[in-house]
């Protein structure tokens, strides 16, 4: 395994290095990078003009084909790097605070749904990635070859929102990890602030090579994994009774609020766009797609979609096992807990102040986040406690940021049509996400951001269906996918099924949000108008995934071929080009 450092697409067509055959994809020449004076209109460096977008400095990793169907941990290794990248999303701050409300709310009793939920995720991200490593082409820039101008441009705005919204909750994490490890000497607008930052230490990061990056990603990982491990070692937790909540559907333990929190892990764990993030990160690996009908060929595409689901189910392996730490810590001390058993618990303690300033004086049953969590952890177990917390928070936060970055990259150059610097990308999604944030940590207390997580983990599960269904649609597609690859009739559909199953709980979720809000007659107004148009937006992509299921009744008609179908859609000939 040889990385092919010296290959960039700014500066010529890249060239495959493949069963020792060196052949070159069809690409356009390059270009000097230049501003669209149209925003919807498609720049001169436009990544659908070539074969590959220029990722990590434009640098792809060359794998060695092996003549053989035996496993080859080498090969692995090859492939691995893109699907940890991918995993940071399961375990951002958002994730992190589900993960110990969960623990509160249920104990042990829910830890099987956040297996279900990641084996949900795993089956979407097998599907993600294959787009990526049969067509070329990732998943936002085949939204562009795929949907007519109005709704392609509807599914963008939904994935910014979807990735705005995460960064934000990315953003409210690190202030809250700046402000523990500082022992709130750095106030939280201070550390929201400071999360600027991000946008020079993530363009610092993109001058090193790919494989340096990737480990950069592997370390922070590895952070958030022993600093909760660590928690999980010290708090003497009963291991016969967390492998039963992960494996055991029922528990006399179920108590009020358990299946609203049994619901909000699933939109918590499955990220919208994690799925356009995960489908592009994988041309980052050098694939021969010269010719779709030659054995060779789709032995070869076949090994890579073996190779990344393998490592994808190795690096959500990794991310449930950190979910289930902090999960099973929060359950072994808080739950059945009260505010009073809090504070007198702590009344001895250097964090007795600070423990009497976030809990209410009463015996209402606790509510946790991520800065009350730090304080318990270190009122129990000493400071030192606090601290690792800290840091844990800290290595979710700055991960999932640039992870975030990425996906919003690939968004916009796919949707669009064209780039941005990065530097441009980086600073626009930072300061859409700093502007709220800062508002509520400046003018709020700690609760509030609690509550605006909340909002949050709603908003983005409202966004899901819009990165699902194109997925499910284009994997299904014979056209795209080719007899090869297509999805077959019954992963059809389990995908499908999926999809809809995942959706009808998100929509649970908002619902149940919505009934604990007190809403006036204008925001009820507000919230019917937006249904309608939810509901029809994603009744046309349904019809569309329909479509591209092989549903031949509906194509064939007018309505559909009129206002679904693009007419113009040369996309079988592009990938065509594109595997060459």
């Amino acid at each position: 395994m040889n990385p092919n450092e010296s290959s960039s697409f700014e500066t010529s067509p890249p060239k495959d290095n493949v069963s020792g055959k060196v052949f070159s994809q069809t690409s356009s020449e390059s270009t000097t990078p230049s501003s669209s004076n149209n925003l919807f209109a498609p720049s001169e460096d436009s990544s659908l003009q070539h074969t590959s977008s220029p990722y990590y400095s434009g640098e792809r990793e060359a794998v060695s084909v092996v003549e053989t169907d035996a496993f080859s941990f080498r090969k692995l290794w090859a492939f691995t790097g893109p699907g940890f990248l991918m995993s940071i999303a399961y375990l951002d701050p958002g994730n992190i605070e589900s993960d110990l409300q969960s623990g509160v709310v249920a104990k042990y009793s829910l830890l099987w749904v956040l297996f279900a939920a990641t084996l949900l995720g795993l089956a979407m991200q097998r599907l993600a990635v294959k787009i990526g490593v049969v067509t070329g082409f990732h998943l936002a820039e085949m939204c562009y070859k795929e949907y007519k101008t109005i709704p392609r441009l509807m599914l963008w705005l939904m994935v910014e929102v979807a990735i705005i919204g995460s960064d934000m909750q990315e953003v409210i994490g690190t202030a809250i990890a700046i402000y523990l490890l500082s022992y709130k000497r750095i106030p939280l607008f201070v550390g929201v602030l400071i999360t600027i930052l991000d946008t020079l230490s993530f363009l610092f990061l993109e001058k090193y090579k790919l494989r340096r990056l990737e480990f950069f990603f592997g370390f922070l990982i590895t952070t958030m994994a022993v600093s909760f491990g660590y928690q999980y070692i010290i708090s003497d937790i009963p291991q016969a009774e967390v492998i039963e909540g992960m494996f055991i559907p029922w528990s006399s333990d179920y108590r009020q609020g358990t299946l609203l929190q049994a619901v909000g892990i699933i939109g918590a764990v499955i990220m919208p766009h994690n799925l356009y993030l995960h489908s592009a990160l994988v041309k980052t690996r050098v694939i021969n797609r010269s010719n779709p009908n030659e054995v060779q060929v789709i032995k070869e595409i076949k090994d890579a979609n073996r190779y990344y689901f393998i490592e994808a189910t190795l690096a959500l392996i990794v991310s449930f096992i950190i979910n289930v730490f902090v999960v099973s810590v929060f359950a072994q001390d808080l739950y059945g807990k009260t505010n009073q058993d809090v504070i007198d618990k702590c009344s001895n303690t250097s964090f007795s102040n600070d423990i009497l300033s976030a809990f209410a004086t009463n015996n209402a049953t606790v509510e946790m986040n991520i800065y009350k969590g730090g304080l318990v952890l270190g009122c129990f177990y000493g400071g030192l406690s606090m601290y690792v917390w800290a840091i844990g928070i800290l290595a979710a936060g700055q991960s999932s940021t640039m992870t975030g970055t990425y996906a919003g990259q690939f968004a916009m150059e796919g949707f669009l049509n064209l780039q941005w610097l990065r530097w441009k990308r980086v600073l626009f999604t930072r300061t859409v996400a700093i502007i709220p944030a800062f508002y509520v940590a400046f003018f709020s207390k700690l609760e509030d951001l609690t509550k605006m997580n909340d909002v949050l983990n709603a908003v983005m599960a409202l966004q899901l269906p819009f990165a699902a269904i194109p997925t499910v649609a284009f994997t299904s597609s014979l056209a795209i996918m080719t007899s090869e690859f297509v999805n077959g009739a019954f992963e059809k559909i389990i995908s499908i099924a999926l999809s809809f199953v995942v959706i009808g709980i998100n929509l649970y979720f908002i619902i149940a949000n919505l009934e604990q809000v007190d809403l006036s007659t204008l925001m009820i107004f507000g919230v019917v108008v937006f249904s309608v148009f939810y509901v029809a937006f994603l009744a046309y992509l349904v019809l569309h995934m329909m479509v591209c299921s092989g549903n031949k009744t509906l194509a064939a008609n007018r309505l559909i071929k009129q206002f679904v179908i693009k007419t113009n859609n040369t996309l079988n000939e592009e990938l065509i080009d594109n595997r060459r």
